[in-house]
This record gives C-alpha cells, sequence and structure tokens, in this order.
C-alpha cells in the first residue's frame, strides 16, 4: 500500500474523517458514514478561476463540460450512461478556487466510479470537435446567466468592482471574448497542469471501511504518474480602498436591485466565523435586523439577502436587496448603510446573538447530515485552505465571541468607505 496516513479527526464526536498522501502526491480524504448504503466520490482540484492566465479566463470553467468528452477507451456519454445504469448521479461545480466532480452511487459500485474519475484525469481526449461543441454550450451558458439575467449581470459588475486587482474579480465563467479564443493548445496545457494526482483530493464519503476506500483508490490512481508540480497563485493584495465604488446600469427589469460588498479576511481568519454570524444577525428571517427594517416596516425592498463568501484570499460579505415597485436603488442603500450602522456593541442583545449563532449551528450540522454534505464540506477546506480540520475550527469559532467582539468586527470592516455599491435600475 503506497497510502501514508497524515491525520484524522472527528468531528462532533459522531463524524470521524482520515487524511492520507500517495507517493504520487494524491490526497486521499475518507469519512465512513453507514448510516446508508450509498457513497459519495468526490474529485476536487486545486484550480479554480483565480488560477487562469489573463486573456484566458473561463478554462477552469470549461473543464466543467470537456471532462465528459470521450477518453482513450470511452466513447462521449459514456460516463454518464454508466452512472445512470446504476441508479447514481453525477455534477460537477467550478469557483474561484476549485473544482470539483461529484459522483454518488451504491457502496457496491465504488470500484467502478473511481475507474472512471482515474481514466478521465489521464486519458481525457481533447479533440477539436469535443472544444467546439463545449465552447458553444459555455457561450449560451453565459448569455443565459450574465447578459440575459439581472442578478448574473450585477454579480458579475460588483467583483469587478470590488476586485480591481485580485484575479477574484474575472468571472468564474469567463469574459465573452476569451471564451471564443481558447484554442485546444492552451486547453491542453491547462489539463496536462491541474489535473494531475498531486493537484487532486479524492474525497470518499459514505458506507465503505477505510481499508476498502483506500485499497480501491491504490488499485485505480496508484499507477498514475504524479505529473508536474502546478505553479502557485501569485500572491495578489488589494490596494487599501478609501472611498466608496458605485456603479448604476440602467437595465429591462421591473424594480430596482441593489448589490453591496465590503472586503473582509478570507475564510482561514478567525474574523471571517464572526462576519458570518453578523451575516445572519442582518438577513436570517423575517426577524433579522435588515429583513425587518427594509421588507417588513419599510416595505421599500421585496428581499434583504446577506452572504459572506468563502474565498481564500479575501472574501466579501456581500448583501442584495431587491426594491418595490415605488424605491430606488438610493433610497435602498441608504436603508442598507443605516442598518449596517446599527450594529453596536450597545445594540446587540444577548438574546439577539444567541438565536443568530444557534441558526448558525444547525446550518453547519445539517450541512454535513448527508455523505454528499460531508464530501463536499470536506473537499472545500482541503482545497480552499489546504486543510479538511479547518472544518472543525469553524464549528469552535462559531461560539468564540461576545457581542463586543460581533460589534467590533463589523466597526472594522463593514465602513462606509470601504464598499462597493452596484445596482440595476429599470430601462
Amino acid at each position: 500500500m503506497s497510502f501514508t496516513p497524515s491525520s484524522r479527526i472527528d468531528l462532533g464526536g459522531q463524524i470521524a474523517v482520515e487524511k492520507h498522501r500517495h507517493e504520487n502526491g494524491l490526497t486521499a480524504l475518507v469519512c465512513p458514514d453507514h448510516s446508508a448504503p450509498l457513497v459519495s466520490v468526490q474529485m476536487w482540484y486545486r484550480v479554480g478561476s483565480a488560477d487562469e492566465r489573463a486573456g484566458q479566463t473561463g478554462a477552469a470553467h470549461f473543464f466543467e463540460h470537456l471532462m465528459w468528452s470521450p477518453t482513450r477507451r470511452r466513447p462521449a456519454g459514456e460516463f454518464d450512461r454508466l452512472i445512470e445504469s446504476v441508479g447514481g448521479d453525477c455534477n460537477a461545480a467550478t469557483w474561484v478556487d476549485w473544482t470539483s466532480y461529484r459522483d454518488t452511487v451504491a457502496s457496491r459500485d465504488l470500484e467502478m466510479v473511481l475507474e472512471l474519475e482515474a481514466e478521465r484525469m489521464s486519458e481525457l481526449v481533447l479533440d477539436d470537435e469535443s472544444l467546439e461543441a463545449e465552447r458553444e454550450v459555455v457561450i449560451n451558458e453565459r448569455l443565459e446567466r450574465v447578459e440575459d439575467d439581472i442578478d448574473g449581470f450585477l454579480d458579475e459588475k460588483l467583483c469587478l468592482t470590488a476586485f480591481p486587482v485580485h484575479p477574484y474579480g474575472r468571472p468564474t465563467i469567463g469574459f465573452l471574448d476569451d471564451i471564443r479564443r481558447l484554442d485546444r493548445p492552451a486547453i491542453e496545457r491547462f489539463y496536462e497542469t491541474y489535473y494531475t494526482p498531486q493537484n487532486a483530493i479524492a474525497v470518499i464519503a459514505g458506507d465503505v471501511t477505510s481499508a476498502d476506500a483506500l485499497a480501491a483508490l491504490e488499485r485505480h490512481f496508484g499507477g498514475l504518474a504524479p505529473g508536474p508540480k502546478p505553479p502557485s497563485r501569485a500572491a495578489v493584495s488589494e490596494p487599501s480602498q478609501r472611498e466608496p465604488r458605485r456603479r448604476g446600469f440602467d437595465r429591462p427589469t421591473a424594480t430596482a436591485r441593489l448589490l453591496v460588498a465590503y472586503p473582509i479576511p478570507g475564510q482561514g481568519h478567525a474574523d471571517w466565523s464572526r462576519l458570518s454570524t453578523a451575516a445572519a444577525l442582518l438577513s436570517s428571517g423575517p426577524s433579522s435586523r435588515l429583513y425587518r427594517e427594509l421588507v417588513v416596516e419599510r416595505e421599500i425592498a421585496t428581499y434583504a439577502d446577506v452572504d459572506v463568501m468563502p474565498f481564500r484570499d479575501i472574501a466579501l460579505l456581500q448583501i442584495s436587496v431587491g426594491g418595490t415597485a415605488n424605491t430606488n436603488a438610493g433610497e435602498l442603500e441608504r436603508a442598507t448603510l443605516d442598518v449596517i450602522a446599527g450594529l453596536t456593541e450597545d445594540s446587540i442583545t444577548d438574546g439577539e446573538l444567541e438565536k443568530v449563532r444557534a441558526s448558525a449551528e444547525t446550518d453547519f450540522w445539517s450541512e454535513l447530515e448527508t455523505a454528499d454534505g460531508k464530501g463536499e464540506a470536506l473537499g472545500h477546506f482541503e482545497a480552499t485552505l489546504g486543510d479538511y480540520r479547518m472544518l472543525a475550527t469553524i464549528a469552535e469559532r462559531l461560539r468564540d465571541f461576545d457581542a463586543a467582539g460581533l460589534a467590533a468586527v463589523a466597526k472594522r470592516y463593514l465602513t462606509p468607505d470601504r464598499r462597493s455599491a452596484v445596482w440595476a435600475t429599470p430601462r
């Protein structure tokens, strides 16, 4: 056996996770869960849109489509057909820090899935026919989700505004011109650079023992060469923001829509968890501050959502607000800033904090109920922060501060001069 154990943790006293590393560089995370005879196999690659070269945006997302292309042994569509023939399902996702592929099948079909994943990691056929077919699919996806969608359009503009320097500002789906000119040599270089064992994380969660999972991984991945060491992402820091960045757009929408974002530390920083709690305090449920003020009491918005982006280098606390028929974007922005300014130590009660903390903890553990959820969480933290054990750290950090600590981080990061705002005005 060529796997070397490196660590083990127990989450909540119920979820045991083991990490092993193969001599060819493949990382394996195994999480036995015998509650159902299912297994989730997830292949995570440490590459996302932030790792792309300028002028080649969209390459990481392109592979979310190309990985279903033919291999040297199988025709196009065979991967899907085999997974579906055993009643399983499969999917893929790309974001700024990672790309992942998920297969959920009965545990008896683990060997088949690992054989397929190893094959497309090492034997994918990237011919002109596959490239052009998927290019049209990606172009149409961008037209539907960005050019012809108000929310997608504003999301892209917000990231470009908030991250003028960092590659997080570039859209994961890619700019349209870049998608059109991505050629086969560039695609082949991307595949050879990033789709290798030493850049991959194999997560197996479900009805399997650690010994059986590692033995199966050895049979299908053990003979693969490590591949080249992927280049490290260049360290890029955003210049200090001293005044708000604001951009408005006339769009075919019935009502005004507003997005506001504040730069905050990446997910590995302790303040990220505190700001996640602040986000819940602002928009988690009808009694939350932003929702209550804008939607319930003043009736100037139809929704108000706050999310904290789980990015590695630098993250965003992002606010989304949709106006009512007679509300303009300026009024929505002023009302939003007033609510955020109210996050002071004196205003946050123990009862309010405990309520949102309990909600955050419930959401955290609920996401780990299924094999898919466990695999996704483990893969994300290992790929994004380099250590799946950060999952346990996040859980601990949900309770390591009080109202004063929450107010302090809000005061530090959520200041008016650090915000970026984009909005759509009805055309």
